[in-house]
């Protein structure tokens, strides 16, 4: 795959497939390993992971200034080596302070090292390539997640804190192999002092672009609809076996490694972009639609409309994350790559936060319903983000080099 890429682009796929092989690995055995091993209660993890998520979002924006005064590499690097130290120190917990400490540090870096990474790809590649690389990263990031977890079945069979340590021990390996590979042998991103970028937290201020983070922080929601609600809604509402939960996820993951890179063709401008995420709120509402009329079918229809419904799910979701790519590296002013991308990754981190509550307590206990409402929050959300791209262009571009919304494609 990595043959016939720039040099630049081949040793970022290298470097996040060995990261993401980790983070399968500690994706798959995290839960059982904080639970069984470290013995903390399931309230404990969820509150503990709630707290950190938290602390990553109000993080965010802030570290991706970092980002970009240090510039991209060497924050990359220093928060890989971060995550590192977290994660070894993570096998070392027994109580839920020490929990709670270990993992807020670990959402500082893992909060950091998102942004940087994105200044990093905005600084190598040129910019009608960018989608594309993080197109192709994500691509790798669902091969090395899919290996990481089988791998870690493994694990799982033994079910011994030796062996969970050690697994742990593994991941944080990989930050220390990836922060290798991006330290040595590839080209150096000049930092931007700040006399000559964007005043700190300037992207805080940018309320177009952050009504495009909400926004897309909205949609982003599909995530925990694919993991969550789903798998909840074909287990306690519809009387498809439970074993089309594997299915639906597998068609998911494949989808995204076959399709994403072209899917995302035509988002690294920004009319593209912007009409990419409107089209993924129609796709994520169709979705939603085809799921509540499972409340009423039974049988093998049903089996066929969650396969159908996850399948229109999934080019939704590819269709929102290209599109938030290209409006997130189109929108950073000059030398404000990092704490844009920082701002930008709040979006799908609040998505993350609510979602799982929201789409449970709406989409899965209401029933038919809910998906409608549900249905309707990913139609708006998409609609609006042309409006608020559009908006962004009238603040800041010249009114004699802007030649109105129908010129720009946002209609």
């Amino acid at each position: 795959m990595t043959a016939s890429l720039p040099p630049e682009v081949r040793r970022l796929v290298i470097a996040t497939l060995v990261n993401t092989f980790g983070n399968g690995v500690y994706a798959a055995v995290g839960a059982l390993y904080l639970t069984r091993a470290a013995g903390l209660s399931v309230h404990e993890v969820g509150l503990g992971l709630t707290i950190a998520g938290l602390v990553g979002l109000v993080a965010s924006t802030p570290l991706g200034v970092v980002a970009d005064r240090l510039g991209p590499n060497r924050a990359y690097v220093g928060f890989l080596l971060l995550q590192a130290v977290t994660m070894t120190a993570l096998t070392q917990v027994r109580s839920f302070g020490l929990f709670v400490a270990v993992v807020g540090v670990t959402a500082i870096a893992d909060s950091g090292q998102r942004g940087a990474k994105g200044a990093l790809i905005a600084g190598l590649v040129p910019s009608d390539q960018r989608v594309r690389t993080r197109a192709l990263l994500r691509v790798t990031t669902n091969i090395g997640m899919g290996i990481g977890m089988a791998l870690a079945g493994i694990v799982l069979a033994v079910d011994q804190r030796e062996v969970y340590v050690i697994a742990l021990l593994a991941n944080a390996a990989t930050y220390v192999v990836t922060a290798g590979l991006v330290q040595w042998g590839m080209t150096r991103v000049a930092p931007v002092p700040s006399a000559d970028g964007p005043s700190a937290l300037t992207a805080l201020k940018d309320r177009p672009f952050l009504a495009f983070v909400a926004l897309d922080g909205l949609l982003s929601m599909h995530n925990a609809m694919a993991q969550v609600a789903i798998p909840l809604w074909v287990a306690t509402a519809t009387d498809a076996p439970t074993w089309v939960i594997s299915v639906l996820l597998v068609v998911n993951a494949a989808s995204v490694i076959l399709l994403q890179l072209r899917v995302a063709r035509g988002t690294e401008q920004l009319a593209g972009a912007a009409r990419a995420g409107r089209r993924a709120g129609v796709l994520l509402a169709l979705a939603c639609g085809v799921l509540a009329i499972t409340d009423f079918t039974a049988g093998w229809v049903t089996i066929a409309l969650l396969i159908v419904a996850a399948l229109v799910h999934v080019l939704g979701e590819m269709l929102q994350s290209a599109g938030g790519w290209g409006i997130s590296f189109e929108l950073a002013p000059p030398g404000g790559q990092g704490q844009y991308q920082g701002a930008y990754a709040m979006g799908t981190q609040v998505g993350d936060l609510v979602a799982p509550v929201v789409l449970t307590v709406v989409a899965v206990s209401w029933g038919w319903p809910g998906w409608l409402l549900t249905a309707t929050i990913f139609l708006l959300a998409g609609a609006f983000i042309p409006v608020a791209v559009r908006r962004h262009r009238q603040l800041l571009v010249p009114a004699e080099d802007a030649a109105g919304p129908a010129a720009l494609g946002l209609r």
